[in-house]
């Protein structure tokens, strides 16, 4: 029989928020300097994509602050699948949909260690 060692934080919920909540907090950051790059390109859709860059950017922010919810973290796993989504209107959303989306699945297994 393993034994389970305690993760040595003090409230490791408090922690685990904390790390998602930053992680979310860094998407928006990015999908808003984002903004420029797909404005001066202006291949694809560049109106399409500079509202779902702001609307996602908006949506890691809010959820980023409501982390203590339940519900908050497999919405923000639906966010990446939107940003996934988003490269049709330009791939560069589907770039950081896929490159959040695995920093999303690491914090998820970092909980999942932490928690357990």
């Amino acid at each position: 029989m393993t034994e389970v060692k305690p993760s040595g934080l003090r409230n490791p919920e408090k922690a685990v928020r904390g790390l998602g909540a930053a992680a979310l907090s860094l998407e928006g950051l990015t999908l808003l300097l984002g903004i420029a790059p797909i404005r001066m390109l202006g291949t694809g859709h560049p109106t399409a994509a500079i509202i779902i860059l702001i609307v996602t950017a908006l949506a890691a922010f809010t959820l980023a602050g409501m982390m203590g919810r339940p519900w908050a973290w497999p919405a923000g796993g639906a966010l990446q699948i939107v940003l996934i989504a988003g490269g049709l209107a330009h791939w560069m959303i589907a770039a950081v949909g896929v490159t959040f989306g695995l920093a999303w699945l690491y914090v998820l297994k970092v909980r999942r260690t932490i928690l357990s």
